[in-house]
């Protein structure tokens, strides 16, 4: 008895998601309508053996139709940068910048689904993966022919996205924490843009890319 009390419990704090509070229930309400969004982030990585990794922290920004910003703030730092034409990754430590068209890869990027809910039925299969942690859990699959990732797994609370782990293709896995969203804020046209310092050896084709993938809304 002694070890059921305990486990019983834990089972009557976690919440129940009943289906009209499905995890795809929670992404349409949370993306219904949403245009730009900012919010706080900490990055954890796993290793196939879930050895854990080092945890990372940092601001995003997303605004529809393709403008993107992604930056690590500690322990290191770390920018990522889709202008609606390129990617930029800048790697302040090493005084390195890579640079590739946009194209094809954020047509498959998870987090693109928050601004074209479209997007999620024609890039990927969806399944409902029920309640966990108290969230309700949603699995992404690409449906691309080389994807990067293996699949990813969105978490929704009742305010929305909560958490997001990625397994790749070697079983490494990263969970992301979000928190502090603000929806449909106006953004700052310099946070989608990237010119590289001074000095800073730049790798890749800074050229546009010949055929896009638009987000909808």
């Amino acid at each position: 008895m002694r070890a059921i009390l305990p486990l019983l419990t834990v089972l009557l704090l976690v919440p129940v998601v009943h289906a009209a509070d499905s995890a795809r229930a929670r992404l349409d309400a949370f993306a219904r309508g949403l245009k730009s969004i900012s919010g706080d982030f900490t990055q954890t990585t796993f290793d196939a053996n879930g050895r854990r990794g080092q945890t990372a922290r940092g601001t995003l920004a997303l605004q529809a139709p393709r403008l993107f910003r992604w930056q690590v703030t500690t322990p290191y730092q770390q920018l990522i940068v889709a202008d609606g034409k390129r990617v930029w990754l800048y790697d302040p430590d090493l005084q390195q910048v890579t640079v590739r068209a946009q194209g094809d890869a954020e047509a498959h990027s998870p987090l693109t689904v928050l601004t074209d809910l479209g997007q999620l039925d024609r890039e990927f299969k969806v399944t409902e993966l029920g309640a966990r942690d108290g969230l309700a859990w949603l699995r992404l699959t690409s449906t691309a022919r080389s994807p990067d990732f293996k699949n990813a797994e969105l978490g929704f609370d009742p305010q929305g996205l909560a958490r997001m782990v990625f397994t790749d293709q070697l079983g490494d896995r990263t969970e992301i924490a979000f928190s502090d969203w603000k929806r449909n804020v106006a953004l700052p046209a310099a946070e989608f843009r990237f010119t590289p310092p001074p000095g800073a050896d730049v790798i890749g084709s800074a050229a546009p890319a010949a055929e896009v993938y638009p987000l909808k809304n």
